[in-house]
């Protein structure tokens, strides 16, 4: 009797050691399945997934590995001007692996920056951005400047040159007095690690420029275009209402003024001459419309037609738009600006 009652309680204990051992081998199972399960879905993730994504599955969240762009079929010496923004206010979708080149215009006022501008601006995959710091407070220092700029060239600046995500070169108009003088060390390294490539626009006749500065700050304050100022204008009507006012120029200080703007902007060509560059002057695009070709190069974008609505305000020859044009031909000639008075061109 206590043999049959110690076999029955063997069997006992036996049969739960089975099934124990079952319900372990079924846990492994459907625990390896799980871990299969999640390994499979993410392949699946990082092969249709593009950029930095986030999948949760159940209680788990799993990083899905962002797509290399294909190398960039260019010269080595280009690598470092090429880059690929990633905007933080949208997404440049299909093309996120379109390269995208950085470009500064480094002008003065009066110069036809903004004139230039429009006809980068009318290129389908270029975006200029215009005299973005003409703002103090963006120049403040160089950590505004900074700001400014990464915005810019993570394309995430919202102007009306803004174009789509496919952008392939981003830039902006910047003014020689606007901090970039003064700040010009801090700027030039920044240009340099971030592979930003300089645009000088300068012109050739500084006394032409000196007539256009003078002019247009009298608009500024006379408003002849129907009571409103305007920098650049978009017909020939409003073009010639603004050249009927002839300055009169101050003879004793000229040669002063011209040799200050001359020296500034030989300052900032040497400031910047380790960046990559391109010296353009407006008198040369006005009688040479190829020379945006060469922009176009520079920038390497696809070549276009590029085209402008403004209109030229100052037109013919020197001495028909100075009020005291003996006086100041009196006052270059002999000087090493005499070849202002002369120096013409017609378009």
């Amino acid at each position: 009797m206590a043999d049959d009652l110690s076999s029955i309680t063997k069997d006992v204990f036996l049969g739960k050691g089975l099934k124990n051992t079952t319900l372990i081998w079924r846990m492994v199972v459907l625990t390896l399945a799980m871990v299969s399960g999640v390994y499979i879905c993410s392949i699946c993730l990082k092969q249709i997934g593009i950029g930095t994504a986030t999948a949760k599955i159940g209680f788990l969240d799993i990083k899905v590995l962002e797509k290399q762009c294909p190398e960039p079929n260019i010269e080595p010496w280009e690598i470092p001007f090429v880059h690929y923004p990633k905007p933080k206010t949208y997404s440049r979708e299909e093309c996120a692996c379109n390269p995208v080149r950085y470009f500064a215009i480094l002008s003065m006022q009066r110069s036809g920056s903004g004139w230039f501008e429009t006809f980068l601006n009318s290129h389908a995959n270029i975006s200029s951005n215009g005299e973005i710091f003409s703002v103090k407070v963006r120049r403040s220092n160089m950590s505004t400047i900074t700001e400014t700029l990464d915005t810019i060239y993570n394309l995430d600046w919202v102007s009306s040159a803004s174009k789509n995500e496919c952008t392939a070169a981003v830039g902006l108009k910047w003014m020689l007095n606007q901090g970039l003088m003064q700040n010009h060390e801090q700027i030039a390294e920044y240009f340099r690690i971030h592979g930003v490539s300089v645009i000088f626009l300068f012109r050739r006749n500084l006394l032409r420029r000196m007539i256009s500065v003078i002019a247009n700050e009298y608009d500024r304050n006379a408003k002849s275009l129907n009571g409103t100022h305007k920098s650049h204008v978009h017909s020939p009507k409003e073009a010639e209402i603004l050249a009927q006012y002839k300055p009169k120029l101050n003879s004793s200080t000229l040669m002063h003024n011209l040799k200050q703007v001359s020296d500034t902007t030989k300052k900032a060509l040497e400031y910047f001459k380790s960046t990559r560059h391109i010296l353009v002057y407006y008198e040369d695009v006005v009688k040479n419309r190829t020379k945006l070709m060469d922009i176009q190069d520079f920038l390497k974008v696809p070549h276009m037609e590029l085209k402008t609505r403004q209109v030229k305000i100052h037109k013919g020859t020197l001495s028909s738009q100075v009020e005291n044009w003996n006086d100041v031909e009196k006052a270059l000639t002999g000087t090493p600006y005499e070849n202002y008075l002369h120096e013409d061109y017609r378009r």
